[in-house]
């Protein structure tokens, strides 16, 4: 463990918003400098939570277009129609609710950076327009008839999906992803740069009003756990610690959340996002979640992902037999609430075939069965207001 000398911390002293000391990280960001120094697209991988969208700001405020405006955008966020018109903006009249022209945040980003973040998630239609516009840099409204407008715009896109795969799926352009990834910048897992994990604890610790500290013992468990919820997992661990610990008392092994005291949490990518779904559904089934109370703000607040609310669909209709108001009963969501949850399910294109789960013969006590304990977003579920 041991303290962090002034080399291996100077991210931190530099932009006080970046706390780098393990090699593979530092690597990392003399890639994003080099990256930072021309305008080649970038595309940045790496798992949910650690921290992509914090390379992509560090290139454009380390480039020449650091005066320009920095625009980001969730491609998960929003549906189709939405997104092309958050991109290339539209014209007044041009769909129900367009009361005025409104620029895109192409436009926006003229001279400066856009962030595409979950562009795993983009409709192949979108991906089509987006290719378009890296073609040839222009920007033609929803709804306009006039001639394109040419904008210079550096596009630097982020994901947690496997685009490769998703290609041999057909869910994904090739030609897209060779025009954006010109720079290919990986972020490892938090589980392979534990030399990061004390430095990043201590960086949100002293956001707190008062002075904290952790036993050896604390640490040892932090540095053991797996992280699957990487830097942001780890930021809300230590701000619920801010909050439910006592005063001028050393953090022990003891105060720290379940998930973590039980030891280390090593698997694998596919088997954690399981593990993650499962977690989900049991908190649902027999932990007393409810989705509106709990699940739904993690999603908004992109703690779980699309495949990770999928997944605890599939769960839900296995168990339900493919009934949605059953589904809706074992959610803990009113009958009066269907066309919400349905609109939901189609907006975020979370939906599945309920014909498929019909004849299934899995009942909820077949699924993976563990201790319930916090999920790894427990604090900011509870501070999150009933919906």
């Amino acid at each position: 463990m041991g303290t962090v000398s002034p080399v291996n911390s100077y991210r931190e002293q530099r932009t006080r918003r970046i706390v780098v000391v393990s090699a593979a990280m530092r690597q990392l960001f003399e890639s994003a400098d080099r990256a930072a120094s021309c305008d080649a697209k970038v595309l940045i991988t790496g798992e949910s939570g650690v921290g992509k969208d914090t390379i992509a700001q560090h290139i454009h405020e380390n480039s020449r277009r650091k005066t320009a405006e920095y625009v980001a955008i969730n491609c998960a966020g929003l549906t189709e129609s939405l997104l092309e018109s958050e991109l290339f903006g539209h014209v007044k009249g041009s769909f129900t609710g367009a009361y005025r022209d409104t620029p895109g945040k192409l436009q926006m980003a003229h001279g400066g950076t856009l962030f595409l973040d979950e562009i795993g998630e983009m409709s192949l239609r979108m991906q089509a327009l987006l290719l378009r516009f890296l073609e040839n840099g222009e920007v033609q409204t929803v709804g306009g008839q006039g001639t394109p407008r040419t904008v210079d715009v550096r596009v630097v896109a982020a994901t947690n999906r496997n685009l490769t795969e998703l290609i041999t799926l057909g869910k994904f352009r090739e030609d897209l992803l060779y025009r954006l990834r010109v720079i290919h910048l990986h972020v490892p897992p938090l589980r392979e740069r534990r030399d990061d994990i004390q430095p990043l604890a201590n960086h949100f610790l002293r956001r707190a009003d008062r002075a904290m500290s952790l036993t050896p013992d604390a640490w040892l468990a932090l540095e053991r756990y797996g992280w699957p919820g990487n830097v942001r997992e780890l930021q809300n661990v230590m701000e619920q610690l801010i909050w439910l610990t006592e005063r001028d008392r050393p953090v022990d092994v003891g105060q720290l959340p379940e998930m973590i005291k039980s030891g280390p949490s090593l698997v694998a990518a596919n088997e954690r996002r399981r593990q993650l779904a499962d977690d989900l559904y049991q908190a649902i089934a027999s932990g007393g979640y409810s989705f509106w109370e709990h699940i739904h703000p993690l999603f908004l607040n992109r703690d779980i992902t699309r495949h990770d609310m999928r997944e605890l669909l599939r769960r839900g209709l296995i168990a339900s037999r493919g009934n949605h108001r059953s589904l809706l009963q074992l959610f803990r969501i009113p009958t009066s609430d269907y066309k919400r949850f349905m609109n939901f399910v189609a907006t975020h294109d979370c939906g599945l075939d309920y014909r498929e789960f019909r004849n299934a013969t899995a009942e909820p006590s077949q699924f993976p069965r563990r201790t319930l304990t916090k999920l790894p977003f427990q604090k900011k579920v509870d501070a999150a207001p009933e919906q």
